[in-house]
């Protein structure tokens, strides 16, 4: 559970911490689950850097195209762990050949809006 936490907080920083604590009050053992297993099990393996790592979940978050508030959190994930603005385009874009055309649309507008509200923030 605390190397979940830890490893939550190194690649999602805020805002998945507010993604566990919103499940307190309705699911709080979802909440645990997502601690222990995503980020304290298979983030932590050994075999594939978090950058790697992001660049999957930002792609198979596309191709799914149903998604789009975790996409959001992952693209943010995706620029604290060392990819450029540039490589997640081409991620999402790349997802229009085995996702289709809509899916690849809805992660470019993710991107977008992740990409203005970092602007923002600065």
């Amino acid at each position: 559970m605390e190397r979940g936490r830890r490893l939550l907080s190194e690649i999602d920083g805020e805002a998945g911490e507010r993604v566990a604590a919103s499940l307190s009050g309705i699911a709080p053992d979802f909440a645990r689950y997502l601690l222990e297993f995503p980020f304290g099990d298979i983030y932590a393996r050994p075999g594939l850097a978090l950058r790697d790592r992001e660049i999957a979940t930002i792609a198979a978050l596309t191709a799914m195209g149903t998604a789009t508030p975790q996409l959001k959190v992952h693209i943010e994930a995706g620029l604290k762990v060392g990819l450029s603005r540039d490589e997640i385009v081409e991620i999402v874009m790349q997802m229009a050949v085995y996702a289709g055309f809509p899916a690849a649309l809805n992660g470019l507008q993710a991107a977008k809006e992740v990409f203005a509200a970092c602007d923002e923030a600065i």
